[in-house]
């Protein structure tokens, strides 16, 4: 199919019924549908959007386009979970049904407000002649999860940024509620976030500038801000794109970073950090546009889109694409660094728990585990000074697998998915390197879900997740060393939602 302006633009109601039962049924039965992670029953899903909590359920919307898996006319698709884990489907949430959001229900946030849920979101809007205009707009989610739109634009674009103003975070700080939204600057063309405050939410917002939080500049646009605070300081989550590699490495087309600041003034547009230093939230291969927020009891969580922009995946042959990551808390260890780890619900998945012990070291190739199925968790530590690959979704000949190289007297962990099934996305290579700490055990925790990854490292300090899609046959866990290597961990096969 030629995806045309036209075709996708398509109204949702033009394109009948059986067309969509036969995308969802195509989804439904591919190789590489998961069963522990949010996917779109069919077509694309990209950012998360409204991830909250209100009137008892946990709250995440995606961008949907349920019609193929290409970019075309956005909505918002509904979950909602009592655990962050177990997400029930509640469909269409936000349709692009109106003058301000008509080519584009795009990304937003959410915030219990009374007895409501309030939304705020881009509105994607063009004229004839395919001009966008972008509006930030407003709606309310009653207890009966029905979404009235307000009729009116709470913000539009100011003179001082371009079109590229998208992706509102609204959050409440001290008795001000405040949107905090992506921006390229009109005049600089580089990536800005705006801050504008409200008391009412409802008219009235103030254009406060932008916020500082770098002296670095960050490319020409900044997507997705997420502003949280752990233990009191602010942490700010950001996609910037076109940001020198100079500043903060990265391989991804697009990195999403985080800087972790000690204090902030929003109406002053001032970021306090003894260290601005900016960092991937992520080392491996395919979060993006994450969204984090503060629930009621003040921790912080996030969950983020599995994919990337402009990249090809091979399920896009099916006409499905992306998933959302599994939500991981966020905390700050003593020393200011922050640490992601899986919520403790996910533990409620495991079942058929198998204990692994290799304590006087082994050689070449050792199987951990023969058959994994297609959804577990793997625990092991490696002891300090040994070097080796972890072989993840290994096949019977060896000679595919998800590789994890470690060498933990040198202290460095080496993602590989050049092997591991169907290739993709070569053009940005097909390894991720992170440092950790030398002469040192390493603690993993990682995931597996049919065709998504997910590492944590040393309780979280670190993180690497990565899409894959393994061919037939692929179904053990080996460690290949040329010495001895010591480990110990359990392996647990995981329940779908």
């Amino acid at each position: 199919m030629e995806w045309t302006r036209e075709l996708r633009c398509k109204p949702y109601a033009d394109w009948g019924a059986k067309t969509l039962l036969d995308l969802q049924a195509q989804a439904a039965s591919s190789d590489y549908k998961l069963g522990y992670h949010i996917m779109p029953t069919s077509g694309l899903l990209n950012d998360p959007n409204g991830f909250s909590y209100y009137n008892g359920y946990w709250h995440v919307f995606y961008q949907s386009y349920p019609f193929g898996p290409v970019h075309g006319l956005k909505s918002w698709n509904h979950m909602r979970s009592k655990d962050l884990v177990h997400w029930e489907n509640l469909g269409l949430g936000l349709n692009p049904d109106f003058e301000y959001d008509k080519n584009g229900a795009y990304s937003g946030s959410a915030l219990q407000i009374g007895d409501k849920l309030f939304i705020m979101y881009n509105g994607n809007s063009r004229d004839e002649n395919w001009v966008r205009h972008p509006y930030q707009l407003g709606a309310w989610m009653d207890e009966n999860n029905r979404i009235e739109k307000l009729p009116e634009p709470l913000i539009t674009q100011p003179d001082h940024v371009t079109e590229h103003f998208r992706d509102p975070q609204i959050i409440k700080h001290k008795d001000e509620y405040y949107a905090i939204i992506g921006a390229q600057d009109a005049t600089q063309k580089d990536g800005r976030i705006s801050i504008y405050r409200s008391k009412d939410l409802l008219k009235n917002f103030e254009d406060l500038g932008y916020l500082h939080f770098t002296d670095e500049n960050m490319g020409y646009m900044i997507e997705c801000p997420s502003l949280v605070f752990i233990n009191d300081k602010p942490v700010l989550i950001f996609c910037p794109q076109g940001m020198d590699k100079n500043i903060c490495p990265y391989d991804n087309i697009y990195p999403n970073n985080y800087v972790i600041g000690d204090s902030v003034n929003l109406d002053a547009g001032r970021f306090e950090a003894s260290d601005k230093t900016v960092k991937n939230l992520d080392e491996g291969f395919d979060v993006y546009a994450s969204q984090a927020f503060n629930a009621p009891d003040g921790k912080a969580y996030l969950i983020s889109w599995t994919g990337l922009p402009e990249i090809e995946y091979p399920t896009d042959k099916e006409n499905w694409a992306h998933c959302l990551s599994q939500v991981k808390e966020l905390s700050l260890t003593d020393k200011g660094e922050l640490i992601q780890r899986p919520v403790k619900t996910m533990a409620d998945l495991r079942y058929d728990g198998l204990p692994l012990t290799q304590e006087q070291g082994m050689d070449h190739i050792q199987n951990l585990v023969s058959d994994t199925g297609s959804q577990y968790e793997l625990k092991l530590t490696l002891d300090a000074n040994q070097k080796g690959i972890l072989h993840l979704e290994k096949n019977g000949s060896n000679n595919q697998s998800l590789k994890l190289v470690f060498d933990t007297e040198e202290g460095s962990l080496t993602l590989d998915r050049g092997n591991s099934g169907k290739v993709f996305a070569t053009e940005f290579g097909t390894k991720r390197t992170t440092l950790v700490a030398k002469n040192a055990p390493i603690e993993l925790d990682v995931f597996v879900d049919n065709s998504i990854c997910e590492i944590f490292i040393n309780g979280g300090k670190k993180t690497m997740t990565a899409r894959f899609f393994p061919e037939k046959g692929q179904k053990s866990i080996a460690i290949e060393s040329q010495s001895d290597v010591k480990y110990r961990g359990t392996f647990w096969k995981m329940q779908s939602i």
